[in-house]
């Protein structure tokens, strides 16, 4: 049975998760600095909104009438503070990860090396099957790796095409855990402090939990916060978060019905 304490500061075990329901980049401005070994995330960006209007995105609505109000689309004018932020908070020698389209690479790559990164290179997600599209229908999506200082990754023999079924009628646009596994086990080692500002359906933190990493993660939705508690507790993630209003520890449980009544 797996140990867990409680501190003046929250819950302290080995696979202890932080869940939080904010803005990302305000999510990232109340971290340490240098307190992350690794960040990995996945935002819903801008171009979402181009391939929505000409229908290609259609199964992310709730209704033909709305856009999609399962996540807010992050703005490209926002990398700036968002990857100012995640230098800051990522300790030396780390790795960031970021999760997007052919297009907003352009965009998010100089952004990035602005705030101080190193990029390496696009790692590519080959789904294996055809999605959505018009000309040359999308079978992949691109992770960008970046390095903050400088950190070899645990296996050098690892390809750069993760090769991952997509997920069909899941949470919108959700990631299999199995990539962020093979990012994590890259990245970092068992007992390190992994986060994702844009967590979805928690996703990142369940391939933390799997490899005996801690996770902090961070959704603007309340139906992600949900999500993510309820699967994190389903696999066995030994805690829970500090409310920031009372200073009161929560369980998963306790946030996942929290999050639900404010759906």
């Amino acid at each position: 049975m797996q140990r867990t304490l409680y501190s003046p500061r929250g819950f302290v075990s080995q696979n202890i998760v932080y869940l939080s329901n904010q803005d990302a980049v305000a999510w990232l401005r109340e971290q340490p600095a240098e307190s992350f070994d690794l960040l990995i995330t996945d935002p819903a960006y801008e171009s979402l909104e181009k391939h929505r209007a000409i229908g290609t995105t259609t199964r992310l609505k709730h209704s033909k009438a709305s856009s999609n109000d399962w996540f807010a689309i992050f703005p490209n004018s926002r990398f700036p503070e968002l990857f100012e932020e995640t230098f800051r908070v990522l300790k030396r020698n780390s790795h960031f990860y970021l999760f997007c389209d052919a297009e907003t690479m352009f965009v998010a790559k100089p952004e990035a090396e602005r705030a101080g990164f190193r990029f390496w290179k696009p790692l590519v997600w080959d789904k294996r099957s055809i999605g959505m599209g018009y000309h040359y229908r999308a079978r992949y999506e691109l992770i960008l790796f970046f390095e903050k200082g400088k950190r070899r990754l645990n296996d050098l023999g690892i390809a750069d095409v993760i090769s991952v079924n997509r997920i069909r009628g899941g949470y919108p646009a959700e990631k299999p855990p199995e990539i962020s596994e093979v990012l994590i086990a890259q990245s970092s080692s068992p007992g390190e402090l992994v986060g994702d500002p844009f967590m979805g359906s928690g996703s990142v933190g369940a391939a933390a939990v799997k490899l005996n990493r801690r996770f902090s993660g961070n959704d603007l939705n309340p139906q992600s916060l949900h999500v993510a508690a309820e699967r994190l507790h389903t696999l066995g993630a030994a805690c829970a978060r500090t409310n920031p209003a009372t200073s009161a520890p929560q369980t998963l449980l306790e946030i996942a019905a929290l999050a639900h009544d404010r759906r």
